[in-house]
């Protein structure tokens, strides 16, 4: 069959998907897809509770995955995943698309393992989102259905912390979430926190759905890398200061300020998998490393859930 694609309905982005890939068929139903020989990879992009069911009968039909994230919602899920992987063999990575998409961070990426800012010890990093609420599902204002802002935005921020740190885990320590203007949709999350620590490094991340409509992109996002002997900060989308384009990166160190256009640079992970699909190895993101930034993810949730209800059962008794 070949390259395909199956969607149960209609959804909001199949238009943009057909019009970009034309020659991409639609198959007649899933199964068709989980038991074609010839496709190798399954890319999933469903509503999240579905992500783990999906996930494990494409691996145990002997396909490799590939999802948007968060990848699953809870540690059981999580739990279910990891046993699959080990006993089938099948690669099962998240499109961390704020580092995997992002030019400037690629380059980001060289200049700290080149040891040009020294030792990291800290990031800090802002994902702001625009809420466009007409296009939403409805899946997509309940936290238990699309993981919570942690589980969700927050997987970007600690795969950058958790990379950038050269760190193979971290500790949470703090977590927070709120919902302050969307009072009509009470189960949804538009602001969070995290911050995290491993060895000597520091994180700190903030997550909401407040981008202005007056922005020209849907978030202003960045990242702030802070080492011994230097420092860099990403602008990803757009620089405010009136740069054109996406991907500035600024680095300082005792010797320089620079501006540098990342914008050219290549991507890297998208032919690392098909490399690692063909070839069975491990260079795209590391395996562990996939299955421990989505658990810290649900951790730093689930923490911050809890941290919620105490806060609004304490609100009650005060008033």
């Amino acid at each position: 069959m070949g390259a395909c694609y199956w969607t149960e309905k209609s959804s909001q982005p199949l238009a943009g998907f057909t019009k970009r890939f034309p020659d991409v068929t639609r198959a007649a139903n899933i199964d068709e897809i989980f038991e074609d020989p010839e496709i190798a990879l399954l890319l999933i992009a469903a509503p999240p509770e579905h992500l783990t069911s999906l996930a494990m009968q494409a691996m145990l039909h002997g396909k490799d995955v590939m999802l948007d994230k968060l990848g699953c919602l809870t540690l059981d899920e999580l739990t279910s995943i990891s046993t699959t992987i080990k006993n089938t063999g099948r690669i099962w990575s998240v499109n961390f698309s704020e580092r995997f998409e992002v030019p400037c961070a690629i380059v980001a990426s060289r200049i700290v393992a080149e040891g040009q800012i020294g030792e990291v010890i800290s990031t800090t990093s802002l994902g702001p989102h625009r809420l466009n609420p007409t296009t939403r599902p409805d899946w997509f204002w309940d936290a238990k259905r699309y993981g919570g802002i942690l589980g969700d935005i927050g997987m970007h921020q600690i795969d950058q912390f958790l990379h950038f740190s050269n760190a193979s885990n971290a500790e949470i320590t703090h977590s927070t979430v709120g919902n302050f203007s969307n009072k009509d949709r009470p189960a949804f999350q538009d602001f969070g926190e995290i911050n995290l620590r491993a060895g000597n490094a520091h994180g700190y991340a903030r997550m909401d759905w407040y981008t202005q409509d007056a922005l020209s992109t849907w978030g202003d996002g960045r990242l702030f890398v802070l080492g011994t002997e230097g420092s860099i900060e990403l602008r990803k989308y757009l620089d405010i200061e009136g740069r054109a384009g996406t991907d500035h990166l600024f680095l300082m160190t005792n010797s320089k300020v620079q501006h540098i256009d990342c914008s050219h640079t290549p991507l890297e992970y998208f032919s690392k998998l098909s490399n690692d699909i063909r070839d069975r190895t491990d260079t795209a993101c590391n395996q562990q490393h996939t299955l421990k930034v989505t658990e810290l993810a649900i951790r730093a949730q689930i923490n911050a859930d809890a941290q919620a209800q105490r806060h609004n059962k304490l609100s009650v008794k005060t008033d």
